[in-house]
């Protein structure tokens, strides 16, 4: 067992320290074969067959405070990952994770953010087969950096991507916007506002692969994380030379969330999600989406919230809940710093 209780510059100098870091907190959560080998590269059993394509993302994790209502950054670290992969039309196999510590956080809570790690991991259907683990002096870093990167495959004939949006198209939403920016604006304890809000924090391929193969006309999809809706509304629509126009009152959003926006100042069209998916398809199959989305929990309330159109094109619009029309422009600076 680890001797040290607390992290020390020693634990990523690549010695014993290291290892009794690795068997002590990490192996025991992370049950792969692959990294069970503690090889120089995880080698995967896994074959791509003909015309089948590879993804891999990457993404880093530097969220504040580490753990909060519904998640923290160990979960969060793996579900971005697994949903860069599932919106992009792959079937996640694999997860590295890199470490940057601080030194001075006691071991308990690195060995609390890797058993989430492990969980979500599981949940998702997927392995952490390699990683990482770098200690600096201590304020260097805040406590826990986490930096992963996925691969998964792409099988034969998904193509999905901005470029396919056509006017017309019906835009779908899974569930409700900005739980994850609300339920991190509450959890630093800077608004002086009592509530519960859990982050929406939650793997997307289990309903990626449900919509995949359905067998609906779907065009593109995207996981609403940073700068929110709005951000990959202006996305599509600048990416397929088309406009996109909103309906408010269909954008499915908790009260409290509302609430809390209102109260100080925040749009929730910007706030950052962790288990969203945007989703564009042919008008026809539009219901049809819905109700095949809804038969998961994670998308019990996905609901149609706006259309493709030809009219302003690189514009996005949304009609408001007093019949009205405003611009919905990509954000500007940044809502909530250390987001994800």
């Amino acid at each position: 067992m680890t001797k040290n209780k607390t992290i020390t510059l020693a634990h990523g100098a690549g010695g014993r320290a290291t290892s009794e870091l690795i068997a002590d907190v990490f192996l025991p959560h992370f049950p792969s074969a692959a990294l069970a080998q503690l090889g120089d590269a995880a080698v995967l059993t896994d074959s791509i067959g003909p015309g089948e394509r590879l993804a891999m993302t990457t993404d880093g994790t530097v969220v504040t405070p580490l753990f909060f209502s519904g998640a923290d950054i160990g979960k969060l670290a793996v579900n971005g990952t697994v949903n860069d992969l599932a919106v992009s039309g792959a079937r996640p196999l694999a997860i590295t994770a890199s470490f940057i510590l601080d030194e001075g956080p006691d071991i308990d809570v690195l060995e609390r953010v890797a058993a989430s790690m492990g969980e979500a991991a599981r949940m998702a259907n997927v392995d952490i087969v390699a990683g990482d683990t770098k200690v600096v002096a201590h304020g260097a870093a805040d406590r826990i950096f986490i930096s992963t990167a996925g691969v998964g495959v792409i099988p034969v004939g998904r193509d999905l991507g901005a470029a396919n949006l056509k006017a017309g198209d019906a835009i779908i939403l899974s569930g409700d916007i900005g739980n994850h920016g609300a339920a991190i604006a509450i959890a630093r304890g800077d608004l002086a506002i009592e509530a519960d809000i859990p982050s929406d924090c939650a793997p997307l391929n289990r309903l990626t692969e449900r919509m995949l193969q359905s067998g609906l006309s779907i065009r593109c999809m995207r996981d609403v994380t940073r700068g929110g809706l709005a951000t990959v509304a202006n996305e599509w629509a600048r990416a397929g030379n088309l406009g996109i126009r909103l309906d408010e009152l269909s954008i499915p959003m908790r009260n409290d969330v509302r609430g809390l926006c209102e109260l100080v100042g925040l749009d929730p069209l910007y706030l950052a999600n962790e288990g969203r998916v945007l989703v564009a398809c042919s008008q026809k199959h539009a219901e049809s989406l819905v109700a095949t989305m809804r038969e998961l929990p994670e998308a019990a309330n996905a609901a149609v919230i706006g259309q493709v159109t030809k009219t302003r094109p690189n514009f996005v619009s949304m009609t408001t809940a007093f019949g009205g029309e405003r611009m919905v422009d990509y954000m500007f600076g940044a809502q909530l710093p250390r987001i994800c």
